[in-house]
């Protein structure tokens, strides 16, 4: 009897293959994470606007304060429940987070002043789960395909903005502020069911655990460049949406009720044309080339923004080349954490890496409105474009283990 002969370059072909546990497990996660993320987005574009309905909402220091809580306790709380993951599992921890998420919702739909809201995303911030999924993607799949299982993951970053453009101004216009938190709650039930039911079990990596030390992670050059990285990415996204809206606004002629029509088209087309560079990237294994590649990208956007600001078409196709460089770097960074990071303290080193992601926000934002305040939006662009350049610096010394 004959023995079928493998052909070459099958079994590589193969192994690039995502398992149906695989698929299964990094579809729901992106899922999971999605429905996370839409929560805390819906909440950015329409906020400072309707907040004005409730008592305190026209103090514009305790407007920054509701929506930067919510950043700084997730920055706090992400390290010590990626430290918690790596003991108790994955799925307990998720759980937890989502139900102080759904907890935060409730106490903000049920708010009658802002000093409530703050009270509720401060609770909701507490909930900080990222580094718990993110780490439970990893544990789902192998290293040969993470990368791809992770883009699902991160691709849910934009496309969940995207959607929140959409419907935010449509909820708070039928049912206000309060029905918007509901909805933001609702999303967090959603999350609950995900991660109680949906979720398959994976086995965890095994080692000991008085391994997991911060200091582990700190001394750790590599993984330091990568959570340095993803600072700065964040910094600039959020950065960037402050003066973004009201550019596009100005030279296309629309308002905050359909910007969407701009911002979908350019997630998707960007999102589309990310997955052939993220395939290319596993197969050539060639995932410093392509943070140094996408890292590079961002720099020369940026910079060109300010001459692109004349011109609606031009900015829109600098912001379409932005996005897909952020959503390569969005897939390919956790990834990266997520292989250079010994498995003891796999969740540890994620918690570092989301920290640094909740700090980006924060910050992007305060720095950016700061900028915008005093009229100049081009040094937004130009100092998004000077710190992508220290990012490409820094990334260039990462040295490649895959």
């Amino acid at each position: 009897m004959s023995i079928p002969v493998a052909r070459p370059g099958q079994s590589s072909r193969a192994k690039l293959k995502l398992t149906p546990t695989e698929r299964r497990a990094s579809v729901t996660l992106a899922l999971l994470f999605a429905s996370r993320m839409l929560g805390l987005f819906l909440l950015t574009p329409i906020f400072a606007v309707a907040a004005q309905t409730l008592p305190g909402g026209n103090d514009a220091a305790k407007v920054g304060l509701a929506l930067g809580a919510y950043g700084l306790t997730q920055a706090i709380l992400q390290i010590p429940l990626g430290m918690a993951s790596d003991r108790w599992g994955r799925r307990p921890v998720i759980i937890f987070g989502m139900l102080l998420f759904i907890v935060g919702g409730v106490i903000c739909a049920l708010a009658e002043n802002i000093d409530w809201i703050i009270v509720g995303r401060v609770i909701q911030g507490l909930g900080a789960v990222s580094a718990a999924i993110t780490a439970w993607v990893a544990d789902a799949t192998r290293p040969e395909v993470r990368t791809r299982a992770m883009a699902m993951v991160g691709g849910s970053i934009g496309i969940s903005f995207a959607v929140s453009l959409v419907l935010s101004p449509v909820l708070v216009g039928e049912f206000g502020l309060s029905g918007l938190f509901w909805a933001i709650s609702l999303l967090g039930f959603v999350c609950l069911l995900i991660a109680s039911f949906v979720v398959p079990s994976v086995p965890q990596a095994k080692a000991p655990i008085v391994q997991a030390r911060p200091r582990d992670v700190l001394a750790h050059v590599d993984l330091l460049r990568l959570n340095f990285g993803v600072f700065c990415l964040h910094f600039i996204l959020m950065a960037l949406f402050i003066v973004m809206p009201g550019l596009l606004a100005t030279l296309g002629h629309y308002d905050s009720a359909n910007l969407w029509e701009v911002y979908l088209p350019v997630i998707l087309v960007s999102f589309v044309l990310m997955v052939p560079a993220v395939f290319y990237t596993e197969t050539r294994r060639m995932h410093k080339v392509a943070l140094e590649v996408a890292v590079a990208g961002l720099v020369v956007v940026l910079a060109l923004m300010p001459l692109a600001s004349a011109s609606f078409f031009a900015t829109v196709v600098m912001l379409v080349g932005f996005f897909i460089a952020f959503n390569i770097l969005e897939a390919l960074q956790p990834s990266l954490v997520s292989r250079v990071a010994p498995p003891e303290f796999k969740g540890l080193a994620l918690g570092f890496y989301n920290t640094a992601q909740s700090l980006g926000v924060f910050l992007g934002g305060v720095i950016g409105g700061l900028l915008a305040s005093l009229n100049r939006p081009s040094a937004v662009f130009l100092l998004a474009s000077a710190l992508a350049f220290v990012w490409f610096l820094t990334a260039r010394g990462f040295k490649d283990q895959t």
